[in-house]
């Protein structure tokens, strides 16, 4: 199959670029899954913006966002890339609004929130289920858009580019091979043009607030095609994942519970009932995920408590259920009433502030690829991301990287003379016969990244996690080319491709900063205050 524009990835950013792409040519948007298996879907909290004077909080305007993400990414953020996104939301939203996000409204203004990190209300939401409000609108305009074709159950193996096919010019993208989970057949996409929007690695961790789907696939991806990585030891961990070990199900072990309820006055506490996390910074509950989740390891560590809790018994009776219902309902189906008891939490891996090194329009170092979203790394969110900045990055990119592809490669400017992209040999591979085989890596993966390269690390775990992932990348290696591709041997080999580069670029890091804290070097160091960048080839 050909199109103009490939897509790789179904959430905010590959469908916000996909909607726009459509304008000026055939787009085909590839999800290895359904449509609504995202991150975006998941998303509670909502997007953070500076609106127009007339909707913003009084005081708020965009140089104080921008003083918000700076401080938040610990010295780490492109200032630049940080003005650009931040100015450019407020027609982010307006976009937004247009396919038919509803967000909460009062009296025809926005009602905006407030998050950790941030000095005013800014936080755009449809009350606490945001993202699957976007994905619905999103989803639902895809489908009746016309050159737009959205191909669910469709899981890319690689990216196919001209270095791969013998080329000696410059290196491009020329497509990719995909396996289309409904025949196990493996087909050819063609594009000169290809968006990876498939973020997200929570998955390489045992415990994460996202969904099974987050297996770090477009870093995966775009890293086997040559392009460069960034940052990938900055991994936010959410302080409130709902701690609830005698329930089984992906949603008991992975329910988040909003950082939008502690900016509505819930405050962390431990089993005495005591504000711990004052003793960390003066914002207490209010502080960056990377100090609060430090805070809560550091409290649990020195109590021995498999817990701490999130309280907001002291708020008005119905105003948990009125402006958070889906956490309240959630919360009730497991038999907590959150208004008459705290709620019990840990935290758990979230959020990816590095991936496949790009601009402010999203072009990766390989020539008609480009990285959305999650998968990318802009400069943006530093070494923490400031909440709620993740959804505005992902609209803002994607129309900057629609602008720059007309810019750059507009449809019609296509690579003379292609090479022959041959088809795909599944050889005499023969078909998985002990997936337990695929289970128990995949569980050890995850055990070793939450136990050696989570919130606290030292270069002793991270060399430990290094050694044993050089073998599992091994029998990863040899497990992919001895057996016919599936989706459970596609995804192991895309998480123990992200883990290694995780531990590889936490390992270069010889400093505490942000989201990356060892014991070993517990401040931060000028010498280090640049990107962690690792390049393939």
């Amino acid at each position: 199959m050909t199109a103009d524009f490939l897509v790789i990835g179904a959430g905010i950013a590959g469908l916000s670029f996909a909607l726009r792409a459509a304008r000026h040519g055939s787009v085909i948007v590839l999800t290895k899954g359904e449509a609504y298996e995202s991150n975006t879907a998941w998303a509670q909290g909502g997007i953070a913006s500076v609106l127009d004077p007339a909707q913003r909080d009084p005081g708020d305007d965009e140089e104080s966002h921008v003083a918000d993400t700076l401080d938040a990414g610990a010295g780490l953020c492109k200032e630049a890339a940080v003005r650009t996104i931040v100015h450019e939301g407020d027609a982010a939203i307006q976009d937004l609004v247009d396919y038919g996000v509803s967000f909460d409204r009062e009296d025809g203004h926005f009602l905006l929130g407030k998050e950790g990190g941030h000095s005013h209300r800014r936080i755009l939401h449809a009350r606490d289920t945001t993202g699957r409000e976007v994905a619905r609108a999103l989803i639902e305009t895809a489908r009746k858009t016309p050159n737009l074709t959205l191909l669910e159950d469709h899981f890319v193996i690689d990216l196919i580019t001209s270095s791969k096919l013998g080329a000696v010019a410059e290196d491009r993208v020329l497509g990719a091979y995909v396996l289309d989970k409904k025949t196990n057949e493996v087909e050819i996409f063609r594009s000169d043009r290809v968006i990876l929007a498939a973020g997200g690695c929570g998955k390489v961790y045992l415990y994460t607030t996202n969904p099974d789907s987050a297996t770090g696939d477009g870093v995966a991806l775009g890293w086997r095609a040559g392009a460069t990585i960034a940052n990938m030891e900055f991994i936010q961990f959410h302080p409130t994942c709902f701690y609830n070990p005698g329930a089984t199900g992906p949603e008991a072990r992975s329910f988040l519970v909003s950082e939008a309820v502690r900016g509505e006055g819930g405050i962390l506490i431990n089993a005495k009932g005591q504000d711990f996390t004052l003793k960390s910074d003066p914002r207490g509950s209010l502080a960056p995920r990377d100090i609060v989740a430090r805070a809560i390891d550091r409290e649990l560590k020195r109590t021995g408590a498999p817990c701490v809790y999130l309280d907001v018994t002291h708020k008005p009776k119905g105003f948990m259920r009125d402006r958070f219902p889906y956490i309240y309902e959630t919360l009730m189906k497991f038999g907590l009433d959150c208004e008459t008891q705290p709620i019990p939490v840990v935290p758990a891996a979230h959020y990816q502030c590095g991936g496949l090194l790009t601009d402010v329009n999203g072009k990766t170092t390989i020539r008609g690829l480009f990285a959305v979203g999650e998968a990318g790394c802009t400069g943006l969110h530093g070494a923490n991301r400031l909440a709620s900045n993740s959804l505005l990055e992902g609209n803002v990119i994607a129309r900057r990287a629609l602008d720059e592809i007309m810019l750059l490669y507009p449809p019609g400017k296509e690579i003379l003379n292609p090479p022959t992209i041959p088809e795909w040999e599944h050889g005499d591979t023969a078909e998985p016969d002990e997936l337990v085989v695929i289970y128990h890596n995949w569980d050890e993966i995850r055990r070793l990244m939450w136990d050696y390269v989570s919130i606290v690390r030292t270069d002793n775990r991270l060399r430990r996690a290094a050694a044993r992932l050089k073998n599992l990348k091994r029998e990863v290696r040899e497990f992919y080319w001895g057996h016919r591709v599936n989706p459970d041997i596609l995804e192991l080999r895309n998480l123990v491709a992200v883990a290694g580069l995780i531990v590889e670029c936490a390992l270069r890091r010889k400093e505490s900063r942000g989201l990356h804290y060892t014991l070993d070097h517990p401040q931060s160091d000028d010498a280090y205050r640049h990107d962690t960048v690792v390049r393939r080839f």
